[in-house]
């Protein structure tokens, strides 16, 4: 069989809907700018969700060579898909992992359609998956860690010291004190901003994952990061040290519609969009609405949706709330179903409640004029991009570090310390929206350097052509 001239690229994301929206928008400037073959690999139960929501008829008429392939995420059937605590367990990624190698496999030995596998994009929560698989097979892997490259640089450095002992994050005496012990972030970060899973006991499930999986990242080809130059460069020289080579090429959702002119009718949807609160923005003032959303992970308890909805009513600005049914923590009886109801028929003089918004749209809305957000890597950066000032509330994951970033060292935000008592919820929201122009000169200027980034003579524009350039000389 004569080779391929065609780069065949298996992508593989954490089935996170946070982790695969950033895998699928660089799958599609690979398939699109690269003409790259892409075979992008949901579980079964993400894949069942795509294929519910997205017009797949439309899509590969526009991406021919993109191909969707899916396993299993090792995850009982009688137990709820994708709960974090069983994605990790050993039982489930060895499953994981045996399906990868079989697909991989496949790939391998009927390779007429696809042709053999170039390299393999594999998020970097899924190192350990792809690593061994990788090797046995001779592919080359290339991480893409879907963080910030600070709080990428914060995840490598904690692995290493930790496991060497040098740092203690299970009793701390002073959650403020800042650390000293991660080179480049000396007078940045304290304790309480890092990630919450790092301060469990060396043997948890939660940490051990956790730390084999940074470590297991350390050995890819190179790393893809979604963030941009100038906004994060003494970190990325920090990774350069690290990885062979480092592409930055974010932000990906702004770079994708420089490439891509009708990337909406081509967009991944795991979620039904209520399109309706972009009418009800047409019809408020400018800058006046806070926009509320705690992405797709987190849950709050009974007591926490009403103290934020309590501040929010008080602070008498108008808001957008995006309350998925599954954001109320369902352990506390059945008021998963009844209390959105509830604050529906209390909101509707002061706001507009929603299951589900298009975020990047509603944030690049003139009416929007705030942000509360939990910090997530791809909210923050669709919001840097629009340069809307954020009120941070971090909860999970390496939103902490985020969160730091954005109030102290960008200054584009306020962070809330981890509460939300309806008072301060009230006090925090009038401050942020009462006084943009005091982050207004920040925001704009990080924004317009996000747009000039994915600009032709951007970094990441001519990142993502390096990226494509290696994988074509990778071609087996």
């Amino acid at each position: 069989m004569e080779k391929s001239t065609t780069p065949h690229i298996m992508v593989l994301p954490f089935p996170a809907e946070g982790h695969i929206k950033p895998m699928f928008n660089l799958s599609k400037l690979l398939s699109h700018k690269g003409h790259c073959r892409i075979s992008f690999i949901n579980t079964h139960h993400n894949h069942d969700r795509l294929l519910r929501f997205t017009d797949l008829a439309s899509f590969h008429a526009q991406f021919p060579h993109f191909h969707f392939a899916s396993i299993t995420d090792g995850i009982p059937v009688d137990l709820p898909p994708n709960e974090f605590e069983f994605l990790i367990s050993p039982t489930s990624r060895s499953q994981v992992a045996n399906d990868f190698r079989q697909l991989l496999s496949s790939f391998v030995e009927k390779p007429r359609r696809w042709g053999l596998p170039s390299c393999i994009v594999a998020d970097g929560l899924m190192s350990t998956v792809s690593m061994n698989v990788a090797k046995e097979f001779g592919v080359p892997v290339i991480a893409f860690r879907t963080y910030s490259a600070t709080a990428t640089w914060v995840s490598i450095h904690l692995s290493k010291i930790i496991q060497e002992g040098l740092m203690n994050l299970q009793d701390p005496e002073d959650l403020d004190k800042v650390l000293a012990s991660i080179p480049g972030l000396e007078n940045l970060l304290r304790e309480c901003d890092l990630p919450p899973i790092l301060k469990l006991k060396p043997g948890s499930l939660f940490h051990d994952f956790y730390i084999k999986e940074t470590l297991a990242m350390t050995q890819a080809s190179g790393l893809i990061v979604n963030t941009f130059d100038q906004l994060e460069a003494p970190i990325i020289t920090k990774l350069n040290t690290i990885f062979p080579k480092v592409y930055t090429i974010g932000p990906l959702h702004s770079l994708i519609k420089t490439q891509i002119t009708n990337n909406s009718s081509s967009t991944l949807h795991l979620r039904q969009e209520d399109r309706r609160c972009i009418t009800w923005l047409d019809h408020q003032k400018a800058k006046s609405v806070l926009y509320v959303s705690f992405g797709t992970l987190v849950k709050l308890s009974h007591a926490q949706i009403l103290e934020f909805w309590q501040g929010l009513v008080n602070s008498l600005k108008p808001f957008l709330w995006v309350i998925r049914r599954e954001l109320i923590n369902n352990g506390e009886g059945n008021l998963g179903h009844n209390v959105p109801m509830e604050l529906e028929l209390g909101t509707q003089d002061r706001g507009l409640m929603v299951d589900w918004a298009p975020q990047e749209k509603v944030l690049a809305h003139p009416a929007v004029g705030g942000f509360l957000t939990h910090c997530g890597w791809n909210s923050t950066l669709e919001c840097i991009t629009e340069g809307v000032p954020m009120l941070c509330w971090p909860l999970i994951a390496e939103q902490n570090t985020n969160s730091r970033c954005v109030t102290a060292q960008w200054g584009i935000g306020l962070d809330m310390n981890g509460t939300c008592d309806r008072l301060i919820v009230e006090k925090m929201v009038k401050n942020v929206m009462e006084n943009q122009i005091s982050f207004t000169n920040s925001a704009n200027d990080i924004a317009q350097k996000a747009r000039d980034s994915v600009k032709e003579s951007g970094s990441s524009f001519h990142n993502i052509e390096n990226l494509i350039k290696d994988f074509g000389s990778l071609i087996l």
